[in-house]
């Protein structure tokens, strides 16, 4: 463990985060990690036992203290105990991984002792449609805050955290790259635990600078924060390994948004890409996505081949 005076940190290296595991079991079997792979995604049993285990535990721990926090509080006001489901936020890079990582912890954190149920909801449902991004001429804008439908985002949270039953949340394709409408995924009927994940979601008012009155946002909901971290070169190459497996994969189906990209040449393909990451991703991880990364409670950063090679945990 390294750390200096100044930083909010603490620094652990691979070798000694993975000490934290102690004795927090593998529920994971070799054929389930397959499976919860995506597109490109490398993941293995060491990496499950090194990264993901010690923040399964370390979250185990922030969890229950929550639970006991609120017990406390409704005792003392002579209240009804009322679920409130914990939050935890997962940001970061296009490309970095985020939708794996998500996964991975949700099928871990719903394998407690606790038997807790733990629901996983992505930002993706939450942008506009692509006609109402169209209409604000936005398009080549997506996935920056201006594409999402900020409001709906915080009405979601704030039933979530209000202890509503039965939310919905708006569903994303990623074969026609737009919502699908009338058709909503449900948050049944109640979970201990929610995974909100997306580019943006440690932004906050500083963010989104509102004259005369104050505002809410979607990083005052998070009980615990995690941004999945990567030098700008392996999100580069990262992004383009990914956009040409889809190239000859998921864009052969005649149904899906990019279907015309398969005419292209593969130096075409590779062109296009480049050009995606560059002018889309690369800016929009500088300019919205990067700067709130100190937010975060942990940042977890990722080396060659998708491996944690340090976390940070806030003091």
């Amino acid at each position: 463990m390294n750390t200096t005076p100044t930083s909010p940190y603490l620094t652990f290296g691979r070798e000694k985060w993975a000490t934290l595991r102690q004795s927090e079991p593998m529920t994971l079997s070799e054929e389930e990690i397959v499976n919860l792979k995506g597109i490109n995604d490398e993941l293995s049993i060491s990496e499950i036992r090194d990264t993901y285990l010690p923040l399964s535990r370390l979250l185990n721990n922030y969890v229950n203290s929550t639970i006991s926090r609120q017990e406390a509080m409704m005792r003392f006001l002579n209240e009804r105990l009322q679920k409130i489901p914990f939050i935890i936020g997962i940001a970061g890079s296009v490309s970095v991984g985020k939708s794996m990582f998500a996964r991975v912890l949700q099928a871990l954190l719903s394998r407690w002792k606790e038997n807790y149920s733990v629901a996983l909801v992505t930002t993706d449902g939450f942008l506009y449609p692509n006609a109402v991004l169209e209409d604000k001429g936005i398009m080549s804008k997506k996935g920056f805050p201006e594409s999402y439908d900020v409001h709906h985002i915080l009405q979601f949270l704030s039933s979530v955290k209000s202890g509503k039953q039965n939310v919905q949340a708006p569903k994303y394709s990623h074969l026609i790259y737009d919502i699908v409408p009338h058709e909503y995924i449900k948050i049944s009927p109640q979970p201990d635990i929610l995974i909100f994940e997306g580019l943006n979601v440690l932004q906050n008012q500083a963010d989104y600078p509102r004259k005369g009155k104050a505002a809410t946002f979607v990083s005052d909901y998070l009980d615990f924060s995690i941004y999945v971290d990567a030098d700008d070169d392996l999100l580069e190459s990262w992004f383009l390994a990914r956009f040409m497996k889809l190239w000859i994969t998921a864009f052969n189906d005649p149904g899906s948004y990019f279907h015309s990209f398969t005419k292209l040449s593969e130096d075409e393909a590779t062109t296009m890409a480049l050009s995606v990451w560059r002018e889309i991703n690369r800016k929009n991880l500088h300019q919205n996505i990067l700067p709130t990364r100190e937010r975060a409670n942990l940042i977890l950063h990722k080396g060659a081949d998708h491996k944690m090679d340090y976390v940070k945990l806030r003091k």
